[in-house]
């Protein structure tokens, strides 16, 4: 991923150094191991730690594989080189680079994961900061992109919330799956390498041994761990959609914060774009990019093939770094987003009253009048506000047919903002005392 759209942190995780580090202490792990098995020389897997503290040089070992053409091969070439190939010897004992390999790719994903973790955990504070200040700002909510009923925008911002928590908890999950070792040798079936090897080196990365890993950790695992990427991902762009449509000049019930000094075209200088929510659209359908392609990782050949290799070489840093970096910008949009509480409550007047239309059909229904009849009385002095400019109100009240069924005062009664908010506090309770 490009560096626009890095953080560094996430980053670090994907460089070389780091790949290769995590290959030295599998190695290593599995020498001591080894060791205590008395199938190599203590001494020789005391060797091996030399380079604990040791740099492992990237170029070297890029030069050395221009050569092999083979990755491991050429890192344990330069291990060697680093320790000596008298105490390198024993180094790889029973092990394929599928060893080596899968289980590095998992023990970065799991450290990817921990930081989304701590990413989601900052973006909901803040999502419910910002849902108990705006709790009963009330606002009309919308199907269709059309007025339906008041809500409060604390209750949109709730909704965000319960939905966030909900992909915290598959990323837990997603975590916990993913969060396997093999040491299991050639086609996975232990014959030169003892499954202690495995628990021993897991044990040390804190991962949980593959009950049967082929000769590859099966990738049903990832395609799990990178669909629920992709749902994150997906729910970051459903609450940026969300801001993006209140920002629209026609609405401005809520925009992103506008910095001093921030332009918002080179064009037209009164300019003042929703260029994060945007840019969070984009960034959202990056991460869902990788979902298939890890689906189709699972189907491999027998007990292994490399077509996953490349497509986890491309997914792995790039669908995490970039959910990283979306999920920083969506907390840094909610923590600051400015909100215009008087918009909301002069767009919802905007056809003046029609958003009681389903409690005054309700009325009448309980006044005995038929459903049908109801909605087509209550449907008629409606389209007169969207066609004429009328006011509801007044037009139920001149309306012989409704007040034969309902008195002024009672159509009055069905005009109280009040009634659309009354459980707003239970629903904040389901939400965040759960």
């Amino acid at each position: 991923m490009i560096p626009r759209y890095s953080r560094p942190d996430m980053v670090a995780i994907w460089s070389p150094e780091t790949k290769f580090r995590i290959w030295y202490e599998i190695e290593a792990h599995a020498c001591d191991a080894q060791a205590d098995l008395g199938v190599i020389p203590r001494e020789s897997a005391e060797a091996v730690w030399k380079a604990k503290d040791v740099e492992f040089d990237v170029a070297r070992i890029d030069e050395i594989e221009a050569v092999t053409k083979h990755d491991v091969i050429a890192f344990l070439t330069h291990l060697a080189e680093i320790i000596g190939n008298e105490e390198a010897r024993f180094v790889h004992q029973g092990m394929t680079s599928s060893d080596v390999l899968d289980t590095t790719f998992n023990v970065q994903l799991v450290r990817a994961a921990d930081i989304l973790l701590a990413d989601m955990d900052k973006l909901l504070e803040a999502i419910k900061r910002r849902a108990y200040e705006h709790k009963d700002t009330v606002c009309i909510g919308r199907s269709h992109g059309i007025h339906a009923e008041p809500v409060t925008f604390g209750l949109k911002l709730a909704q965000a919330y319960a939905e966030m928590d909900r992909n915290r908890t598959r990323l837990l999950a997603a975590r916990a799956e993913i969060a396997t070792g093999a040491i299991s040798g050639a086609v996975g079936t232990f014959a030169n390498i003892d499954p202690a090897v495995e628990a021993h080196v897991c044990a040390k990365l804190g991962l949980e041994p593959e009950p049967v890993s082929t000769q590859v950790i099966p990738r049903d695992r990832h395609a799990a761990f990178f669909a629920t990427l992709g749902v994150i991902g997906s729910s970051v762009e459903r609450i940026a959609t969300e801001i993006r449509h209140l920002q629209r000049t026609e609405v401005l019930e809520a925009e992103e914060y506008f910095s001093p000094g921030q332009k918002g075209s080179s064009a037209m200088p009164h300019k003042r774009n929703p260029v994060l929510t945007e840019n969070l659209t984009g960034l959202a359908r990056l991460v869902r990019m990788a979902v298939i392609p890890a689906m189709e990782n699972v189907a491999l050949w027998h007990e292994r093939d490399i077509s996953h290799s490349s497509v986890e070489r491309n997914i792995g840093p790039d669908t995490t770094i970039t959910l990283d970096f979306a999920l920083a910008r969506l907390t840094g949009v909610i923590d600051k987003l400015v909100v215009y509480p008087e918009t909301m409550i002069n767009n919802m007047n905007k056809f003046r009253g029609l958003v009681h239309s389903q409690r005054v059909l309700l009325a009448l229904t309980q006044a005995g009048v038929s459903r049908e009849d109801a909605y087509r009385l209550v449907q008629r002095n409606a389209m007169r506000v969207w066609e004429e400019g009328a006011d509801f109100l007044t037009e139920l009240k001149g309306d012989a047919e409704v007040t034969a069924a309902l008195s002024e005062a009672e159509i009055e009664d069905k005009f109280d903002l009040g009634y659309h908010t009354k459980h707003v506090d239970t629903i904040f309770a389901r939400v965040f005392d759960a």
